[in-house]
């Protein structure tokens, strides 16, 4: 993690919410959650909500690795070349049909105003997350999408709990919101850094689990994709920064030093992956050094994410369909 993360408050005022059984409601919540109380609000969301519907059941692309929920997993497991038996102009006409789909979709949803779609991307540095974003999204009505990227938490921020800044930053209905980095920073760097004591960031795993299943219970679909690359492809990004002076913008020195860590980051994120992969909201870990397949794959997962959201237009008032516009 590069120099983008300062310094973290060293303790933590927030406490575990009892599991709950997950619900959502086709009807917009008349008292949406705060940042305030997220800390069990699922359960009280899910007491005041109406008829039940079920979430869409999310299927990673075919290459894409989803950690299973209460198995063990581990990031060697994957190989970060994989590329599918794709060939590269293959894929490339591929995306463009997943790009179509996720337009289409992202209009009924918008118009529907009824459900959001968080996609979540965490990788280590020049991991792809800005390549991703511009790739898989592009041609996205940007009215219903937006776009947070967490670095240096501000004084008002240290002032909140770890999951503050984040919960203002999630989509509201009708939305797609991507997190370019997230709360996930709160178990990665400040475990790395030792910005926070062991006993502090253990117990987030268990808080981001009850803030993503609060956002599940309040119609959020939650999609999260690991970039995985390796060490060697980082070295080939890192050093085609230093070599093109048009991407001298994109470079720190910060992040070599950061480099040194690459083993301690490997164990954060493990550990993250294994933690905090639920049914509501498990991970999906991308072969990621070949960008062509990653942007394929992830394009395809939120295309069928939205597919099975099934967003619909809105019914149209009676009788507008006789209606005449007047000369």
């Amino acid at each position: 993690m590069p120099k983008k993360h300062g310094p973290h408050r060293r303790a933590s005022r927030n406490e575990p919410a009892p599991a709950t059984k997950l619900r959502v409601s086709s009807a917009p919540d008349p008292h949406p959650p705060t940042s305030a109380d997220w800390v069990g609000a699922a359960e009280r969301i899910e007491q005041r909500q109406g008829p039940e519907i079920a979430l869409p059941t999310i299927r990673a692309a075919a290459g894409i690795a989803t950690v299973e929920p209460g198995r063990p997993f581990s990031l060697a497991a994957v190989d970060p070349d994989a590329d599918g038996g794709l060939d590269k102009q293959e894929a490339k006409a591929m995306l463009a049909a997943e790009r179509a789909r996720i337009q289409d979709l992202q209009e009924r949803l918008y118009a529907e105003r009824r459900r959001s779609l968080l996609i979540v991307l965490q990788a280590i540095d020049t991991g792809g997350k800005d390549g991703t974003i511009r790739a898989v999204l592009e041609g996205v009505n940007p009215q219903g999408c937006a776009v947070a990227s967490f670095k240096v938490p501000s004084a008002e921020e240290l002032d909140h709990d770890f999951l503050w800044r984040y919960h203002a930053r999630t989509p509201g209905r009708g939305m797609i919101g991507v997190f370019n980095r997230s709360h996930y920073e709160d178990v990665l760097v400040v475990r790395v850094k030792g910005l926070v004591p062991e006993p502090v960031w253990r117990m987030r795993y268990d808080l981001i689990n009850d803030f993503e299943r609060l956002l599940a219970a309040s119609g959020t679909t939650i999609l999260k994709f690991f970039l995985h690359i390796s060490k060697d492809e980082q070295r080939e990004r890192l050093e085609a920064r230093i070599a093109d002076p048009q991407k001298h913008w994109k470079f720190d020195p910060a992040d070599l030093v950061e480099r040194k860590s690459w083993d301690a980051y490997q164990s954060a994120f493990n550990d993250a992956l294994n933690h905090c992969s639920t049914p509501h909201a498990p991970w999906h870990v991308v072969p990621a050094n070949r960008k062509w397949f990653r942007n394929l794959v992830i394009a395809r997962t939120v295309a069928d994410t939205l597919e099975a959201m099934d967003p619909q237009f809105p019914a149209a008032p009676k009788g507008i369909a006789d209606l005449k516009v007047p000369d």
